[in-house]
């Protein structure tokens, strides 16, 4: 039986040159999502929301599994982030960040599978973020990205460049949500090794 790796299928979207800024244009998808505000280096209600994405995840892995007669590979960990105040990020306000931590699921899945999904694992589990995760559809179009290697609080320069230097440079503009994917287990990888895909939906500037 085949296995469905989206990090294989869309190296184009779930891989990134660390030299060089890339623009792609990103289909829509569907995600197991958890909304939250939050730093995520000491927020126990991020690592809750971690871990009922992955419980769930697996669940509807084993499910879809069962219903569609084929196997796939769980993704990696996504994350959108915004503040209120976008000074937030400049001074590393994390507790003033907001987040939706996400997971890609494979076509096919269907509403149905996560919701069996989901009460599996509120009987089996019981935890306490279970309730948050939803199955929603994201969208984002053009964007610009590079990987990011090393610690997570070390992506500012790049950030900058990227929004101070190649987006003017290519007359585009940020919108919608900052967007990490994390190809890496923070907790299996030294910090000077996590990699990590920063993406920036684009559009054109107006002149």
């Amino acid at each position: 039986m085949r296995n469905y790796d989206i990090k294989k299928e869309r190296r184009d979207l779930y891989s990134a040159g660390r030299d060089r800024f890339q623009i792609v244009d990103v289909p829509r998808m569907s995600f197991l999502m958890v909304d939250g505000r939050g730093d995520p280096n000491t927020s126990a209600d991020y690592r809750a929301a971690v871990q009922a994405l992955y419980a769930t995840a697996y669940a509807v892995r084993a499910v879809a599994g069962r219903e569609l007669g084929r196997t796939h590979t769980v993704g990696p960990l996504e994350g959108l982030w915004s503040a209120e105040d976008l000074d937030a990020f400049r001074t590393r306000d994390h507790d003033e960040w907001l987040w939706t931590l996400m997971i890609v699921q494979p076509g096919g899945v269907t509403s149905a599978m996560v919701g069996e999904a989901m009460e599996h694992v509120e009987r089996a589990k019981k935890l306490s973020a279970g309730h948050r995760v939803r199955f929603d559809d994201y969208s984002e179009g053009r964007c610009v990205q590079i990987l990011h290697v090393g610690p997570y609080d070390e992506e500012a320069p790049t950030i900058a460049r990227m929004h101070e230097e190649f987006l003017p440079a290519e007359k585009l503009v940020p919108r919608g949500h900052h967007h990490e994917i994390y190809l890496s287990d923070a907790r299996r990888t030294a910090p000077e090794r996590l990699r990590t895909i920063l993406r920036q939906p684009v559009g054109p500037a107006h002149t």
